[in-house]
């Protein structure tokens, strides 16, 4: 037993030099502890088989990476002659900045919309008309304003409508009507056939009282695009190249306004569509 231990710990001193010093060692082919035969010294066979791995250790030199070789394409860039004009930029392009000249202008701009806007969004474009007074019991708007244009699309005339409804407006327009004939046809111009009105509901003697007369409604009568084409409800409702886009604008309108009536809702509305921001007890009415 204290020839086994001795035995070990020259395999393990051994094994421990060779790491420090960085040698490398082929493994053997086949294993180096072969079967005892019977009656063999256990001592004796450990001493042969630990001197037998030793003789195997052969010092190996130290491995460094070799140095990359030159592409070719390095090679064809030096080979290169220097007058000829380079086939790419050397260096990223960047854009150029932007001179004071043009930032006031656009500090301008901004500054001169913010002064024309009303009900506190720059998109919404008009002047404050305060409140007012209807000749009728139950008409007036409280805190009006007439809207010349919303999110850059003009209105053929200055409506005259409650913030509520202006919002209403810019949102459906800005989001649904300035693209609805495509982006290379925008729309620019929205056809106004009526805003404020102190009236009764489709102007019949006894009925109530219009949201025209609230401030609180405006009728759309047709759309202006780009390329100068103007798009009317009453023919273009049925037209099959703008039937779909005209439809579509009509249903999205209900969402941004509570009450949509379009040429299908009665005789009244055939010819345009009448939006206003009225609340129902069952939710938004759109016809």
């Amino acid at each position: 037993m204290r020839a086994r231990g001795v035995v070990r710990r020259v395999g393990v001193a051994m094994v421990l030099i060779h790491a420090g010093c960085g040698l490398g060692a082929a493994a053997p082919e086949t294993t180096p502890r072969p079967p005892l035969e019977r009656g063999a010294d256990p001592a004796l066979t450990e001493v042969t088989e630990v001197s037998a791995v030793a003789a195997t250790l052969t010092v190996t030199p130290q491995m460094r990476p070799q140095i990359r070789p030159v592409s070719a394409q390095i090679l064809a860039a030096a080979a290169r002659p220097v007058d000829l004009a380079p086939v790419a930029p050397g260096e990223t392009l960047r854009p150029m900045m932007r001179t004071p000249e043009f930032e006031q202008q656009v500090l301008f701009g901004r500054a001169k919309r913010r002064r024309g806007s009303v009900c506190g969004d720059i998109d919404i474009q008009g002047e404050e008309a305060g409140d007012i007074p209807g000749k009728l019991k139950g008409c007036g708007a409280r805190d009006a304003v007439r809207v010349r244009s919303v999110s850059g699309v003009t209105l053929s005339r200055s409506a005259l409508m409650t913030c509520e409804t202006a919002k209403a407006l810019n949102k459906w327009v800005s989001r649904d009507v300035e693209k609805a004939f495509g982006r290379a046809n925008r729309v620019v111009q929205l056809r106004v056939a009526a805003g404020y009105s102190c009236r009764t509901r489709n102007n019949r003697p006894g009925a109530r009282i219009s949201e025209h007369g609230r401030g609180r409604a405006i009728d759309i009568s047709g759309f202006v695009l780009a390329d100068g084409t103007t798009v009317s409800v009453l023919k273009g409702w049925l037209d099959k190249p703008t039937r779909k886009a005209l439809r579509r604008m009509w249903k999205s309108a209900c969402g941004p306004f509570r009450t949509v009536l379009g040429p299908e809702a009665d005789i009244y509305h055939r010819d345009h569509f009448h939006l206003d921001v009225a609340r129902h007890r069952r939710g938004r009415y759109c016809r």
